[in-house]
Parts: C-alpha cells; structure tokens; sequence
C-alpha cells in the first residue's frame, strides 16, 4: 500500500472524530507505517500536554494503517487489546508514530506502535492484538 493509498484510507474508514486528528501518512509499506499527529492545543488536557486517549487512538489507527499494508489493503478487522505505556509527556511540537506487524497470523494479528515527541524521545509505547473479521 502506498502513501497516498493510506492517507485515503484514513479519510474514508475511520470515524470523523479520528479525522479530526489530521494524521498524516509520511510512509507505509510492508506491514510498517509511520504517521505524524500534527500538535493542536485541542488535544491537551489541563496540564498543556497531549491526552492519553489521543495517543491510543493515534496509536489505534496507525496499526490499521499496517495490518491494512501487510494484507494489501483493507479488511474489516477489530482490536482485541491496546496496551499502552506513556514515558513522557508531549506538550509542544508534532508526534511521529510507527506501527508495525510483528505477527501475522490466519486470524491475529499482533502489532507494536511507538509514538515520539518532537525530540525524537519515546513518549509511548503500545502493544496491540487485532482480530481480522
């Protein structure tokens, strides 16, 4: 899958909320992907630094973006877990995030996500399960 093939998809699978996120694919192919989550005010909470729930759901979508690379394209699938460590708090500056496929199975799929600060520090990390469908 392409990047302009992925950044489709991201406009016409995902909730209008998730849009609302404006990831941007900068790479993806062979069951890796990586996205920048351009920073926005919005998505702070009272502490100036990016929520929780948006980095899982940055995280979330990312690894979609993969298993959807490594399958070749779309296919209805639902996330069994997302496990997520935060390391660090993001309060300024875009996030990069890489998914990738660790394993591929007839029915699972298992993936991991890093998301970065603008210093190219991990802020979290995120282990995910998925169920194709």
């Amino acid at each position: 899958m392409e990047v302009t093939s992925a950044q489709q998809l991201l406009q016409e699978i995902f909730a209008p909320w998730v849009r609302e996120l404006n990831l941007q694919v900068q790479r993806c192919g062979g069951g890796e992907v990586e996205l920048r989550l351009p920073f926005d005010r919005k998505l702070t909470h009272v502490a100036g630094v990016i929520c929780g729930q948006v980095y899982m759901a940055a995280a979330d979508t990312a690894m979609v973006l993969a298993i959807s690379s490594a399958l070749g394209g779309f296919r209805p699938m639902t996330t069994v877990a997302l496990n997520t460590s935060f390391l660090r708090p993001v309060s300024d500056g875009d996030v990069a995030i890489t998914a990738r496929v660790l394993r591929q199975g007839k029915n699972l799929v298992y993936g991991e996500i890093e998301l970065a600060g603008p210093d190219g520090k991990l802020a979290a990390h995120a282990t995910t399960t998925y169920a194709l469908l």
